[in-house]
């Protein structure tokens, strides 16, 4: 009965913090880092803002903001963004580092980057064409999937 009782409370308990880790909320763009909000000046100036969210998760914080257009960005705690995903239009040029878009221009012509997600060893993108494309942080390719 002891061993019942226990894992009851472990269960519950468990469910108390899975519930309070998931803990988003909506806020205005004036609330994301300095660094979010002038990446968004800078590249998504004439987008509309559909909303911003916060987002914490036990020690992570992020934040997720999209645009009217579907254009989805999320930005880590520093407003460094993690991933861009514009799904009806193409990632802007000035957001792709040099050696990425120039290896995809001269070897995917008229294609377009649609998704980019970048963390700690990688950087990944979505291609038009559906290809996949991860390149470690100096740029050579590590995988390409369709």
């Amino acid at each position: 009965m002891k061993k019942i009782i226990i894992i009851a409370l472990a269960v519950f308990s468990l469910g108390i913090i899975t519930a309070k880790a998931d803990n988003d909320r909506l806020i205005a763009k004036e609330n994301l880092p300095k660094k979010a909000q002038q990446f968004i000046d800078s590249n998504f100036k004439n987008s509309k803002i559909t909303y911003v969210k916060d987002e914490s998760y036990f020690l992570e914080k992020s934040y997720e903001v999209l645009f009217a257009d579907g254009t989805k960005v999320e930005f880590n705690r520093k407003g460094e963004w993690k991933e861009i995903d514009c799904r009806r239009s193409s990632i802007p040029a000035t957001i792709v580092p040099a050696k990425i878009l120039e290896y995809v221009n001269s070897n995917y012509q008229d294609v377009r980057i649609l998704q980019i997600e970048r963390d700690r060893v990688d950087y990944e993108i979505k291609l038009s064409n559906q290809l996949e494309i991860t390149f470690d942080k100096k740029f050579n390719i590590i995988d390409i999937d369709n």
